[in-house]
């Protein structure tokens, strides 16, 4: 299997598991119905590990554009594979969206639920407030990528590594995930946002693109900051771009900080 096809399949193996049981507590006369926030983030973290235990070995199963361009910025993986590693993520994403449609075929007629069918794709945020929404991706993608780089330097038993990445997907999901459902990963938003807007999906409103560039730029942004910052902090490898970064991420918290009243009201 080419590095390719990995993680096209491994993007797909978790996009089926975490929309799916979105799908499953989300979709009426589904027997998970109501199952709740506790089991949408055990599932989607096994999710993760299960995608990462198909494919790890082949293509280090990123399934992940911000954290291909992350390890990139870092000099942990090659630029000129940064965009075959994002196209396969992408078709992954929208494939596993698209069995996720066909697996709970006749529950989208029986929802009446247009947001709920939207959320079984892609995210929206509780509460919309763009920068504050931004703010929130990328604290939990800066936490996913400093976490996944910080777990890679302790010794474990061969095998156990995809699921400590899994748990750790389930503690930025309950700690982080609430105001924005932590996409945390473009093609995991994306890809489905995609299928969403193309499949046949009855009472369906619209796919959101007002709110889609959230879920691409605040990864992006939070998965390189985690890099530098690893490398700054962990490895004393000063970087330009780190302060640039920190910069940026300060006047975005202090245009939140400033705007948020406003919502409030």
């Amino acid at each position: 299997m080419s590095t390719f096809t990995a993680e096209l399949v491994g993007t797909m193996i978790l996009i089926l598991f975490g929309g799916g049981v979105v799908a499953s507590v989300s979709l009426n006369k589904s027997k998970g119905f109501g199952g709740g926030w506790v089991v949408i983030t055990l599932a989607w973290g096994l999710a993760v590990s299960m995608g990462a235990y198909a494919v790890g070995g082949i293509s280090g199963a990123h399934l992940n554009p911000a954290l291909t361009i992350a390890l990139a910025t870092i000099g942990k993986f090659p630029w000129s594979d940064v965009p075959m590693y994002i196209l396969a993520q992408m078709i992954g994403a929208f494939l596993g969206a698209v069995l996720v449609y066909f697996v709970y075929l006749p529950h989208w007629s029986a929802t009446n639920n247009p947001e709920a069918k939207l959320g079984v794709f892609s995210t929206m945020p509780a509460i919309h407030h763009p920068l504050s929404n931004l703010i929130t991706e990328i604290i939990g993608t800066f936490a996913l990528v400093l976490g996944i780089l910080a777990i890679g330097t302790n010794k474990m038993t061969d095998g156990l590594n995809p699921f400590v990445v899994g748990l750790l997907i389930v503690v930025i999901g309950m700690a982080l995930g609430g105001p924005t459902g932590y996409a945390i990963n473009p093609a995991r938003d994306l890809g489905p946002r995609i299928a969403h807007f193309i499949l046949p999906i009855p009472g369906k409103r619209d796919s959101g693109w007002g709110y889609a560039w959230v879920p691409i730029v605040g990864p992006i942004i939070g998965g390189v900051f985690g890099a530098l910052f690893y490398q700054q902090i962990f490895e004393g490898k000063s970087s330009v771009l780190f302060w640039v970064l920190l910069v940026v991420i300060l006047v975005v918290f202090i245009g939140a900080q400033s705007t948020v009243k406003k919502v409030e009201k």
